[in-house]
């Protein structure tokens, strides 16, 4: 493939590569140390309450996934916005910008690549917080057993109830389920980085960026929800103008409540694989939308 062709994965690979070691110059793992802290906190703690009801094990390990899952998905989401809002501007003010279109770089393999170096360093971040998210609520689930097999033998549990009491904590512990809702995790702050390039293609400001990007992430909770009233409340005398129209809000404001397997992940229930590639798919449009959306604003630009 020649140099200046118009698309290079190669030029991507290298873009993304040095992206992905400018943010780890940065210095951004150091919101890990945040999240390692914050776990193992965490995994000690006790529920407010005297074990009185059967489920309170159960209960104990929802939470710990609960505030794990919880700070996994602002970190990454938080990360993903700055990181690329910095990514343009910092690349101006150090004039590497110049340096690199002049190759000549085409602008949409700068694009791609910047956005890409982003996201191996989500997944980087993603797996390091999943695995230590693992070994925390498996020690925590081993410890909970143990208890309540203690429990069973002083109080002398038929054979059946204690299978039944055993299933049902190891369900709330770790399984491959639970990894679908790191991967949604990952979905939505590849879709929120890729709305923070477009944000940054127009925007002189970094601050403008960012706090843009937030807002949208929080309305893209609420788009479904919006929409399914206003549409309800003009009841069948809805024009097929304004379900097009609405249908146009949700490419702007992506639908978030999609994403809510997470949920379903954290109370320990099962996430069929067609769920995962449906959300695969909507984020790769959404990310291809955004993404050619800003190489359309980013190719206008004077540099």
């Amino acid at each position: 493939m020649r140099k200046n062709s118009f698309f290079s994965p190669s030029r991507i690979l290298v873009i993304a590569s040095h992206t992905f070691t400018q943010l780890v110059r940065m210095k951004v793992f150091y919101f890990l140390a945040v999240f390692a802290i914050l776990m193992i906190a965490a995994s000690f703690f006790e529920m407010p309450y005297s074990r009185t009801t059967e489920d309170t094990a159960e209960q104990e390990l929802i939470i710990l996934k609960s505030t794990a899952m919880g700070s996994m998905a602002m970190f990454s989401v938080l990360f993903a916005i700055a990181a690329t809002a910095l990514l343009i501007p910092k690349d101006l003010e150090d004039r590497t910008l110049y340096t690199i279109l002049s190759k000549p770089v085409p602008r949409l393999d700068y694009l791609i690549g910047k956005l890409s170096g982003v996201l191996l360093l989500v997944v980087v971040s993603l797996l390091l917080m999943d695995g230590l998210l693992c070994i925390i609520l498996n020690y925590r689930t081993d410890g909970l057993l143990a208890v309540e097999l203690e429990k069973a033998r002083v109080q002398g549990w038929p054979r059946e109830y204690i299978q039944m009491r055993h299933d049902s904590i190891t369900q709330q512990g770790v399984t491959w389920d639970l990894h679908a809702g790191v991967a949604a995790i990952f979905f939505k702050a590849t879709i929120m980085a890729s709305i923070a390039l477009l944000i940054s293609t127009f925007s002189s400001s970094t601050l403008f960026t960012i706090v843009i990007s937030v807002v949208i992430y929080f309305v893209g909770h609420f788009t479904a929800d919006a929409r399914n009233y206003w549409l309800h409340s003009h009841g069948t005398n809805v024009s097929q103008e304004l379900k097009v129209a609405s249908q146009g809000v949700a490419l702007i404001f992506p639908d978030f409540q999609l994403y809510n397997i997470i949920d379903a992940t954290i109370e320990g229930k099962t996430v069929s694989t067609s769920i995962i590639k449906k959300l695969t798919v909507l984020t790769l449009f959404y990310t291809g939308i955004y993404s050619v959306l800003a190489w359309f604003t980013f190719r206008k630009k004077e540099f």
